[in-house]
C-alpha cells in the first residue's frame, strides 16, 4: 500500500486536505473503505462507493481510497471529488473489480433486517479482531486465502452478526468448519477458553466454499431464516466460437484445393514448355553437340542376310 497526503486552497480561501491510499487491487480499497465508514455516515455517489459525515467525505475508486476533509462543505465539494475520481488511473484486468463476497449478504425485508452501513470486508486478522468479530482471526486462517465479510442484522432481541468466510475451495472450507465446531464445543465445555468470542447463540453452516456464521441474540428460527437465505451457486462458463471460420469452412477448403491444382498444372505446363523449348533451341543452334550425338544414337544391329545355299520354300 502507498499513502499520499496533500492540502489544497481554492481562490475563495476554502481549504481541503486529501489523503489517498493506493492498494494492490480494488478489494483492498473496498475493505479499507468499509473499515473507516460508520453507520452515522450518509451515502454519496462518487467513485465506486462514497460516504460523508459533516466536513469529511470518503470514497474509493478502483484500487484507490480517498479521504477528503473540507473546512466548509458545499455543493461544489462533491462535484470536485467526482472530477477527481474520474482522473484517477484505472487498474488493469481483474484487479479493478470489487469483491463478490459482499453480494452474498441477504438484503432482507423481514426480521432480521440488514442494518445500514454496517458491512465490513476484511482480508487480514488484525482488522478482524478490531471490529469485534464473533470469530477471532486465528480461527479464520487468512494464510489460506480467506476473505471475510460481516454485517449487523436487527433481530427481535437485539443486533446480531452475520459472518461469511470464503475460502479458495470447498474442501478447505469444510476442514475449517470442522475446526470451528470443535473449538466451539471446547468453549462451551470450558468457558475460560477464548477460542471463540462469547457472543451468545452461535450458528454455523457451509455452502460451497463459504462458511456462514450467525451469532448474537437470535432465536433458532431467526438464525435458520438468516443462514438459509445464503446459497452458493457455482457458475461454469465455457466460451467458444459460434461461427465458422475460414479454417473450418468446407467451401473455402474446396476452393483452395482447386486453386492449388491450377497452380500445380500451371507450373507443370511452364516447366514442360521451358524444357521442350530449351531442347529445340539447343538442337537448332548446336546441332549434334548436346542432343542427337552420333555416339549417343548408336544401337546394336543384327545384320541378317539371305544364305544362297539355303533352299527356299515356295508358297
Amino acid at each position: 500500500m502507498r499513502l499520499e497526503k496533500a492540502a489544497y486552497t481554492r481562490d475563495d480561501g476554502r481549504n481541503v486536505t486529501i489523503k489517498a491510499a493506493v492498494f494492490e487491487d480494488a478489494s483492498g480499497a473496498y475493505g479499507a473503505f468499509t473499515f473507516y465508514y460508520s453507520d452515522e455516515m450518509g451515502e454519496e455517489t462518487i467513485g465506486g462507493q462514497a460516504a460523508f459525515l459533516n466536513n469529511r467525505l470518503l470514497f474509493y475508486q478502483g484500487n484507490v481510497l480517498v479521504d477528503a476533509v473540507f473546512d466548509r462543505m458545499s455543493v461544489m465539494s462533491a462535484a470536485q471529488l467526482r472530477e477527481l475520481a474520474g482522473l484517477l488511473p484505472l487498474v488493469e484486468g481483474n484487479k479493478g473489480n470489487p469483491p463478490l463476497l459482499p453480494t452474498h449478504l441477504p438484503k432482507r425485508l423481514s426480521a432480521p433486517t440488514l442494518e445500514k452501513n454496517t458491512t465490513k470486508y476484511i482480508l487480514g486478522p488484525v482488522t478482524l479482531d478490531r471490529i469485534g468479530s464473533p470469530l477471532p482471526g486465528s480461527m479464520v486462517d487468512f494464510t489460506s486465502g480467506a476473505e471475510v465479510v460481516l454485517s449487523k442484522y436487527s433481530a427481535a432481541a437485539g443486533d446480531a452478526t452475520l459472518m461469511l468466510i470464503e475460502y479458495p475451495t470447498p474442501q478447505i472450507a469444510a476442514d475449517r468448519l470442522r475446526r470451528i465446531d470443535a473449538s466451539h464445543q471446547v468453549t462451551q465445555q470450558q468457558p475460560g477458553v477464548a477460542s471463540i468470542v462469547d457472543v451468545g447463540p452461535f450458528f454455523d453452516t457451509r455452502t460451497g466454499p463459504i462458511i456462514v456464521i450467525a451469532a448474537g441474540p437470535l432465536s433458532k428460527s431467526e438464525a435458520r431464516s438468516l443462514i438459509t437465505s445464503i446459497s452458493y451457486d457455482a457458475d461454469v462458463t465455457w466460451n467458444e466460437n459460434t461461427y465458422v471460420s475460414k479454417k473450418d469452412n468446407l467451401a473455402n477448403f474446396l476452393f483452395n484445393a482447386i486453386v492449388l491444382c491450377g497452380i500445380v498444372v500451371g507450373l507443370a505446363l511452364v516447366a514442360g514448355i521451358a524444357f521442350g523449348g530449351l531442347r529445340i533451341a539447343v538442337k537448332r543452334f548446336f546441332p549434334g553437340t548436346v542432343f542427337d550425338r552420333r555416339e549417343a544414337m548408336e544401337f546394336i544391329a543384327l545384320h541378317l542376310e539371305d544364305d544362297p545355299r539355303r533352299p527356299r520354300r515356295e508358297l
